[in-house]
């Protein structure tokens, strides 16, 4: 895809996103993603020799392999939305091998699911393509629905079908949230111990985070927030929605923030707004992904190419795009996923 077609996609936003220069956190001050990046930021810290061939063979497969950028498919929402919900629009996905063939067919670094679906292919793919095993999940099947991320096995059991990382969610502001900050921290404590990547979902639950008709879950002050606890359990990705928002804190008047993070280190440009994400993530010493959000069909494609184009603008590490992919025929899932990659793999598409 070249520079014309993603502007093209872009449509009115063209202009704002791919000519923005940020005037709020220098891009100097931060960490970038680079085909060194793994030697520049974790060969210095204390993740293991065996984690940090673990996060190289992660950055170093697929399409961005050796770019420092990673484009990965998420499929866990067999648990997290039911699987009749994710997979009715395309049944196929319900054969747990077609789910890793289009992380293979669509050029991705890795692919991040649950413990039965990659346990179910291990020894066919796990030396073909990095497996990320999401230990936790929110199930929908308790009556009436409970909002909260438990723990479906062992980190030892991913490590046993071959996963080069964990992945796990914390949602943060909830009644349960302190339970799962600990609970994920030992496992990160431990999948480290055992040589393997974690990346966080840091995402943000709490009904109270709406007000006046604001959806403040997304904003870029109380996710950045969410970020900066997440790399506190050292998590080795962050993976966080882009920011919709900002403001949170003032409106829904708790915790505590800072004047200047709305008049110097933000502004109302959505690359603004991530970078101030990236930011929360050790100035980008810890990558930052954002996710990819819902089908909403013909915009997948122009909704996808957006976020990354956001995402690697901010300072930025990839995409993690799952329902945009998978709920459609696998020739276009893999066209979109090729479409994301290809807006980190274009020259032109510069840090702000």
């Amino acid at each position: 895809m070249n520079i014309a077609e993603i502007q093209s996609l872009l449509g009115a936003e063209a202009d704002s996103l791919l000519q923005h220069k940020s005037k709020t956190i220098a891009r100097e001050t931060l960490t970038l993603a680079s085909p060194d990046f793994i030697d520049r930021t974790f060969a210095y810290s204390n993740r293991s020799p065996q984690v940090l061939r673990s996060l190289q063979t992660l950055y170093g497969n697929g399409r961005l392999g050796g770019s420092g950028y990673v484009s990965i498919l998420p499929v866990d929402q067999g648990i997290e939305h039911s699987a009749g919900a994710s997979f009715a629009p395309n049944p196929i996905y319900f054969d747990p091998e077609n789910i890793v063939k289009l992380a293979i067919e669509g050029g991705c670094n890795a692919v991040a699911s649950t413990f039965g679906v990659l346990a179910s292919c291990s020894r066919k793919y796990a030396h073909k393509i990095p497996f990320v095993v999401k230990i936790n999940h929110n199930e929908l099947l308790t009556y009436p629905n409970k909002y909260d991320q438990i723990l479906f096995g062992s980190v030892e059991e991913a490590w046993n079908l071959g996963a080069v990382a964990v992945g796990a969610t914390i949602y943060f502001g909830s009644e349960e949230s302190s339970r799962q900050i600990i609970e994920i921290a030992e496992a990160f404590e431990r999948a480290h111990e055992l040589g393997m990547a974690t990346i966080l979902w840091c995402y943000l639950r709490n009904n109270n985070f709406k007000k006046d008709g604001i959806d403040y879950h997304a904003a870029a002050d109380i996710t950045g927030q969410a970020n900066h606890l997440g790399v506190t359990i050292q998590a080795d990705i962050i993976k966080q929605k882009l920011p919709t928002n900002n403001g949170g804190f003032n409106a829904l008047k708790f915790s505590k923030t800072h004047e200047k993070v709305y008049s110097q280190l933000t502004s109302d440009n959505p690359i603004d707004l991530c970078r101030y994400q990236v930011a929360n993530c050790y100035m980008g010493k810890i990558g930052l992904i954002n996710s990819g959000g819902e089908s909403k069909g013909d915009s997948d494609m122009a909704d996808a190419v957006r976020t990354a184009v956001i995402n690697k603008r901010a300072g930025g590490h990839g995409l993690i795009s799952g329902r945009k992919a998978f709920q459609k025929p696998m020739n276009e899932g893999v066209k979109l996923l090729n479409a994301i990659q290809d807006v980190y793999l274009n020259n032109e598409v510069t840090i702000a």
